[in-house]
């Protein structure tokens, strides 16, 4: 009995299989004939490849006695011959026996990336205004994959919306000229326009006037606070270790400090950073 993705193609089914299945998931299409030796020792290997990928692969079988006409349709040569097709359109092929090894090396860039799930759910939480859980998100398919240029979009679209602009600008002078495309523009105009909203007068006074009175806690905790409104987390979480360095038996601003620590998202590496400044400062 076949698996779900194991079929025979045939002229009747061969325009759903390669055109609506292979929108959906990678469809190999093996090219075989039943006097031909070679064939029946790669079908077991491409067999173990469609049960090893359910999800993400069909393995379609092309009899080419039996449908002739389909096998001159794609030019088929020499046999085995086995195409893959993604989106309709064919994205790579060869010819005669492969190890299964090989095989997967060569559908490795068509299938689903194991952060690509990451990114759905990171963009998901983006749209529902889920900050904190779409940074979460974005961090670890970043960290599954930190070269999946999308993985990196959505890290910086989860970065400017927590006001980790200088992480969102970071990673936009990581991405190459030649991805620098529309996407690209839109977020480095975002970064842009959140690094304005962060530096409204009003804050930039009260900063001003924080750092002529160093002295003054209850000033430089209104300034925190703010600071952490306006999404400057570091720059908050920095001038209250410099309240705590002064007088590390402070416990308003102890606390003040471990509840901005608390407020940022899992995975966020600012949290990670300053615990362990926090931890070492106090033991």
């Amino acid at each position: 009995m076949q698996a779900n993705n194991i079929v025979d193609v045939t002229t009747q089914n061969f325009q759903q299989v390669l055109i609506e299945q292979s929108r959906e998931r990678l469809v190999i299409i093996d090219f075989w004939a039943d006097w031909c030796e070679p064939c029946k020792q790669l079908m077991p290997t491409l067999e173990a490849i469609a049960n090893k990928y359910p999800d993400d692969v069909l393995l379609a079988k092309l009899n080419c006695d039996e449908q002739q006409e389909l096998a001159m349709q794609f030019g088929v040569r020499s046999l085995p011959t086995v195409a893959f097709f993604k989106d309709g359109q064919p994205v790579d092929s060869f010819a005669g026996v492969k190890s299964q090894s090989d095989i997967e090396a060569m559908l490795e860039p068509h299938l689903p990336s194991p952060s690509d799930d990451l990114i759905q759910q990171a963009q998901a939480k983006l749209a529902e205004q889920d900050n904190d859980a779409a940074y979460t998100l974005a961090k670890q398919a970043y960290d599954v994959d930190s070269t999946n240029l999308a993985a990196k979009k959505v890290l910086i679209a989860a970065a400017i919306a927590m006001g980790r602009l200088e992480q969102a600008q970071q990673l936009l002078q990581s991405i190459s000229l030649a991805d620098q495309d529309a996407d690209y523009q839109q977020l480095k105009a975002r970064v842009e326009l959140a690094e304005q909203a962060a530096d409204s007068p009003e804050l930039r006074a009260l900063v001003e006037q924080a750092d002529q009175q160093p002295d003054d806690i209850e000033l430089q905790l209104q300034v925190a606070a703010k600071l952490h409104e306006a999404q400057r987390a570091e720059e908050a979480l920095e001038r209250l270790f410099a309240l705590l360095q002064k007088d590390r038996s402070n416990d308003t601003v102890k606390k003040s400090l471990i509840d901005l620590l608390q407020a940022l998202p899992d995975g966020d590496p600012l949290a990670a950073t300053y615990r362990r400044r926090l931890y070492s400062m106090m033991y």
